[in-house]
């Protein structure tokens, strides 16, 4: 599922850290996966990782929040 910037607003910023740093583990390991040859069993997952995270730090940007 991904985030809405909707969602990610009505985080505090101790929830948006450990949000951004469980996709990007989330991230690494699918990365991995796919690098040994094996298959997502969702094949855009990669993708709406990397947008959920995206949009976590653009919110992060507009509050003035440090990553």
């Amino acid at each position: 599922m991904a985030l809405k910037a909707k969602e990610i607003r009505q985080m505090n910023p101790e929830e948006r850290n450990e949000k951004l740093k469980e996709l990007k583990e989330e991230l690494m390991h699918e990365r991995g996966v796919s690098a040994m040859g094996g298959s997502s069993p969702s094949p855009g997952k990669i993708r709406q990782i990397r947008q959920s995270i995206a949009r976590i730090l653009t919110v992060m940007q507009e509050e003035g929040e440090h990553k």
